[in-house]
């Protein structure tokens, strides 16, 4: 399937095809394929299984990238990690695709100090990537509002939708 296809047939802006020619990448895996433009268009939610491996971070992030106006700076985009290292892990990847647009990416996850965390989602952020124990305290001491997500990465985490809108939209990978 993914033999003819080629990032450029993705929808994808030319700053995201940069930064993915940047590191690399020639062709989207079939992950990637499949899931990146069905996201573009954000009307369903997606359940997504692959390997590890084959590009799943891309495939949920490249979108988000595309997605989100950095002008607006709130939280756009909320992924649940099981451990803070897959939290750093998914931000730099992220991060690594959003060029220059101004999107902000931070992972919170405990073991790091939290007023540092405080710090940076009082500046503003678009993606918060976290472990399940860390965004609950940041949900707690309102420092990690919510509501306002345009798309939600869930990941066994029922608080958040007890938190959040109608109009969630919900990715497992």
């Amino acid at each position: 399937m993914t033999d003819k296809i080629k990032f450029e047939h993705l929808s994808l802006s030319q700053r995201v095809l940069d930064a993915i020619y940047k590191k690399g990448f020639e062709e989207p895996s079939r992950i990637q394929a499949l899931t990146i433009p069905v996201m573009l268009r954000n009307d369903i939610n997606i359940i997504a299984q692959a390997q590890t491996g084959t590009g799943k971070t891309a495939a949920f992030g490249l979108p988000l990238i595309e997605m989100i106006n950095p002008s607006e700076r709130s939280v756009h985009a909320l992924i649940i990690t099981p451990t803070r290292e897959l939290a750093i892990q998914v931000s730099e990847e992220i991060s690594s695709f959003k060029g220059n647009s101004g999107i902000q990416v931070i992972p919170i996850y405990g073991g790091q100090s939290i007023d540092q965390q405080l710090r940076r989602l009082k500046k503003g952020v678009h993606i918060v990537v976290g472990t399940p124990g860390r965004v609950i305290d940041h949900i707690k001491r309102i420092s990690l509002i919510i509501f306002c997500c345009s798309m939600k990465y869930f990941q066994k985490f029922p608080l958040i939708f007890l938190n959040s809108t109608k109009d969630l939209k919900i990715l497992l990978f």
